[in-house]
């Protein structure tokens, strides 16, 4: 191989394939990023195993074609620190490879291309689309409540609900669901799939914040981003997600609807005091026109009170704080609806008009 290319660029798709590199793993070759020259152009891609992304085809001028495995760490670690604008890459036949750029010239042991595992095949037929920052907001939204445990491995991802115009993202701990819902602009046929919870945190890193379009594709074992400056794909959770839909109810007794600013930093003052927020929870007490938060432990006490529009019955019902403030973080609205049934049930937080998000939450006994 011999090649040079643009040495920010080349840093930018080192950046973006290193979220696939594995960081602990008895096979070294994995701790790889590969380098590929052919007729196709120059691509970098990283594979874990359980994700893979590939680059799209680098502005390169290759002078002969050929692969190379480098090791992540070193090659970032060199292109981010050279001072020159070109970076020349050249590889002999031993896999030693020579990165010059500028004054600066490393020669390093690469490792054979042909002992590198090929990302999985997935046909890039049938897609669904949708704008990139709105699949990144819908995962910021909801991947704060995935389970932390593998206890129940189906819990430690997302449920991508595929419609035939609709995308539904829903996540489930054990103490909380988070659901929400966005329009496709093109489908294909409507499928349920359960995506890692890794996977999705390392795709919002580099999802746009501008207006481009991802479009997903399905088999059943995998799922495919295609972002256009790159690929990624992951291995999907096997079995059955929980039934979700039935523990959402439109009855309810009581109602808030209530300012979200402000009650977020209500119950974060309250968290001052509630530092064991299961042993030690916040409580609410609705009644007419106020919400009265109080929090107690050892440390001492908390009181405020908040203004809202009540419609229903007085009730007093404890939670875990932080399951309320991670999910009105991930709210853009001003005011929010909050849904009781009674201080045993779960309570929902909806917006005000429309049905974009719900997010479910379970009290705590007082």
């Amino acid at each position: 191989m011999n090649l040079t290319c643009q040495k920010d660029l080349l840093l930018q798709y080192i950046n973006i394939v290193n979220k696939a590199v594995s960081n602990k793993t008895t096979l070294p070759i994995l701790e790889c990023i590969l380098l590929t020259a052919n007729d196709n152009g120059f691509v970098l891609t990283g594979n874990d195993l359980e994700l893979g992304i590939q680059t799209a085809a680098i502005p390169a001028t290759i002078l002969e074609k050929g692969e190379v495995a480098l090791e992540a760490r070193i090659l970032g670690d060199i292109v981010r620190r050279v001072n020159g604008e070109t970076m020349s890459i050249k590889v002999d036949d031993k896999n030693m490879v020579t990165l010059t750029c500028g004054s600066s010239e490393f020669t390093i042991m690469g490792q054979s291309g042909d002992e590198f595992p090929a990302l999985p095949t997935v046909e890039q037929e049938n897609a669904f689309v949708l704008p990139q920052n709105d699949l990144r907001d819908m995962i910021r939204q909801t991947i704060f409540s995935i389970a932390q445990d593998n206890s129940k491995p189906i819990l430690t991802g997302e449920l991508f609900e595929l419609q035939q115009d609709t995308l539904h993202v829903v996540s489930v701990d054990g103490y909380r669901i988070s659901f929400r819902k966005n329009i496709l602009s093109q489908c294909a046929e409507p499928t349920n799939v359960i995506v890692p919870g890794k996977t999705l945190m390392e795709l919002n890193k580099i999802l746009s914040q501008e207006d481009e379009n991802v479009s997903l594709y399905v088999t059943d074992k995998h799922i495919l981003f295609d972002l256009g400056t790159a690929t990624m794909v992951s291995r999907l959770i096997g079995g059955d997600f929980i039934r979700y839909a039935q523990s959402f109810t439109e009855e309810y007794k009581t109602k808030i609807i209530l300012d979200k600013n402000e009650f977020v930093q209500t119950l974060e003052r309250a968290s001052l005091v509630s530092r064991d927020n299961r042993k030690s929870p916040v409580r609410f007490h609705i009644k007419e026109n106020q919400l009265l938060v109080t929090a107690k432990s050892d440390m001492g006490t908390a009181y405020e009170e908040i203004v809202c529009e009540v419609e229903g019955d007085d009730l007093e019902i404890a939670f875990n704080p932080r399951y309320y403030i991670e999910a009105l973080r991930s709210i853009e609205d001003e005011k929010v609806a909050i849904q009781f049934l009674a201080s045993l049930s779960p309570a929902t937080i909806l917006p005000v008009d429309g049905d974009a998000y719900k997010y479910l939450i379970l009290p705590l006994r007082m």
